[in-house]
């Protein structure tokens, strides 16, 4: 089955054959590069839907490449990483990765990582009106969430706050409609990590969580409360239950 093209760039010739082999397995078409401009030329070229970014290149570094690939394309990014280098991980989510595996890595989990990110709609994805019954879904009936000002629409991927639209990461709008779904309910650091993994437990079950991963949320909602702003008279839209978890704030009355 072809689920679309995936760009792999990676120096390192034995896990840049390994990535290809394991990504061809799950049914991609892959591209792969040896150096981060080569990199981001095919980005540019082939609009995959996926893409594997090593850190260390041998020519750009991967922020630097990531920053490129930002420019050009919405694609998914998994940043390949050494367990040693959790600043690095968290600052390339700060900058729009999705997801990071570290080196070195089960190709079971890296599939895993894809196939959980692709149950996720990409931001912006529109189907022809001939294939999509949302098309033709009258704008009340849509799946959308209201908390005071912020408005959130499920199935275009949209989130406004005061009628101005925000540019959110698809982790960030994610993390933003489990806590629209759950008010009034702490989530923890774990759930939120299922969430951005699109994972849904199962009796009572869920993976394993590390102290980046809660580190990647912390990222994630610190990213969140940037864009939703505030100002001196509100109180933050996403608040600290300390040693829990996080929660929306109830909306303002000025903005009931």
């Amino acid at each position: 089955m072809d689920q679309g093209t995936v760009v792999v760039i990676e120096d390192d010739a034995d896990l840049r054959n390994l990535l290809v082999a394991v990504l061809q397995q799950s049914g991609f078409e892959v591209r792969a590069a040896a150096t981060g401009l080569e990199g981001v030329a095919l980005v540019r070229e082939q609009n995959p839907v996926v893409v594997t970014l090593d850190i260390g290149l041998p020519d750009i570094d991967g922020h630097e490449v990531l920053r490129r690939i930002r420019q050009a394309s919405d694609c998914y990014v998994i940043m390949l990483t050494g367990r040693d280098d959790e600043a690095d991980t968290l600052t390339a989510l700060q900058a729009g990765a999705d997801d990071y595996v570290t080196k070195p890595f089960r190709p079971r989990e890296l599939r895993a990582r894809v196939a959980a990110m692709l149950r996720r709609p990409r931001a912006g994805t529109q189907e022809s009106e001939t294939q999509s019954p949302a098309a033709h879904t009258p704008l009340r009936k849509r799946s959308t969430l209201h908390h005071g000002a912020l408005v959130l629409d499920s199935e275009a991927r949209t989130a406004r706050l005061s009628d101005a639209e925000l540019s959110l990461t698809r982790s960030e709008f994610d993390l933003l409609q489990d806590l629209m779904r759950n008010v009034g309910t702490v989530r923890t650091k774990s759930d939120l990590v299922q969430v951005v993994r699109g994972e849904t437990p199962r009796g009572g079950g869920r993976g394993y969580v590390s102290d980046v991963d809660e580190r990647a949320i912390e990222v994630h909602i610190g990213n969140l409360r940037r864009k939703l702003g505030g100002n001196a008279r509100h109180q933050p839209w996403l608040l600290t239950v300390r040693g829990v978890g996080y929660r929306l704030a109830a909306p303002h009355p000025d903005e009931e």
